[in-house]
């Protein structure tokens, strides 16, 4: 017998669940609120709370809330954006740039800092051709060339960043014997220096010789400098220190073991015993990542007495991309945001087939 009614049966569906796209909804919220509220000083890196007040500052450089803002509140929603996405996949962000990146007519257009490029990294290519392509890069400056080799560099619009001391890294003033060698060396680098227009020769520290105790070669060290400082300072002239690591004992360019300057805290305690406003540091971010690390607080740490920096990818000395550790952005942000207006050289040993094109990410790295 039929039924008097049609007998309507509920088939359950399978059930849609609201809660992750209601967690994507409340990250971006959430994620929106604090870019508005949030936000990174340009020049220091420190995050600042959002005030409408115009006179707020920021507690670095004294820069107005206007002048400091590093996001805006289109960026803010790009940061939402941002977050909603990592609740769905997560994903990975690097910090170094990858040579994908790269953009084969880059030419460094910020120029907030001044870059330059070690030659001897290059070698077997000629000097001048380096230098064109410096030139055609943006990088302003040369060093580890021959002095030979300064007019015609000079003469394509480059300049001549660093100047040898002429004592070399192996041989120097940790030795007292070595004293009278190494100011002779130093005085004629400060004539050259002057010469040409370059404010730096660089000196080193010397290897370690059997039975140096580490006192006596501090103060020898010191003692050598404190002769040659009243000629560079009468010429204008800065003797800048560079610190080498001792660890990496894989070529002979990449690491110095026996190096008596291997620890940078140490290399800036001899300046500041030199006392003199033309002795200075050369920070050379790859060695002081291997001997001591936490990079940016020593830059900001040190900046009085920083007068030269060198770059190159950690581990190997290589290229500045994202095979390496170091993140050289924000390195380079720190630099900037201590006010240093000198040069920053490339000091890395091309691996790439196309060692111009390693040249070019570097830049483009640099050029924050």
């Amino acid at each position: 017998m039929p039924a008097p009614f049609p007998v309507l049966v509920w088939q359950p569906t399978p059930a849609v669940s609201i809660v992750p796209a209601a967690r994507i909804i409340i990250t971006f919220f959430i994620s929106f609120l604090i870019g508005i509220l949030y936000s990174t000083c340009r020049e220091c890196g420190d995050i600042q709370i959002f005030q409408e007040e115009t006179g707020s500052t920021c507690s670095r450089r004294w820069k107005t809330h206007n002048e400091r803002m590093n996001l805006t509140r289109r960026e803010a929603l790009k940061a939402g954006a941002l977050g909603m996405a990592s609740t769905a996949t997560p994903t990975t962000v690097s910090a170094q740039v990858p040579r994908a990146e790269l953009k084969s007519d880059f030419k460094i257009t910020k120029g907030r800092i001044r870059q330059s490029v070690m030659g001897w990294c290059f070698k077997p290519m000629p000097v001048l051709e380096l230098a064109k392509h410096c030139r055609a890069i943006g990088i302003e400056a040369i060093e580890g060339i021959s002095a030979k080799d300064y007019p015609a560099v000079q003469k394509l619009g480059l300049k001549i960043s660093l100047v040898s001391g002429g004592h070399g890294f192996k041989k120097g003033p940790c030795v007292a014997d070595n004293k009278a060698f190494v100011v002779e060396k130093l005085k004629l680098g400060i004539d050259l220096a002057a010469e040409i227009g370059t404010k730096s020769v660089i000196t080193f520290t010397g290897m370690r010789e059997k039975g140096l105790a580490d006192a006596a070669g501090a103060r020898n060290c010191v003692e050598a400098w404190k002769a040659v400082m009243p000629y560079a300072e009468k010429k204008k002239i800065n003797l800048v220190l560079e610190h080498l690591n001792t660890r990496d004992d894989s070529h002979p360019m990449k690491g110095h073991p026996g190096y008596f300057g291997e620890d940078v805290d140490h290399c800036v305690e001899l300046i500041r015993q030199v006392d003199s406003p033309n002795m200075k540091l050369l920070f050379d971010v790859y060695h002081v990542q291997i001997m001591n690390g936490d990079v940016i607080r020593r830059i900001r740490q040190y900046k009085d007495v920083i007068g030269h920096y060198h770059t190159a990818g950690n581990p190997g000395r290589a290229e500045l991309d994202d095979t390496q550790e170091i993140n050289y952005p924000a390195v380079m942000r720190a630099i900037v945001a201590t006010g240093y207006d000198l040069f920053v050289a490339q000091e890395f040993i091309p691996t790439w087939d196309d060692p111009v094109a390693a040249l070019r990410h570097a830049a483009m790295v640099c050029d924050v």
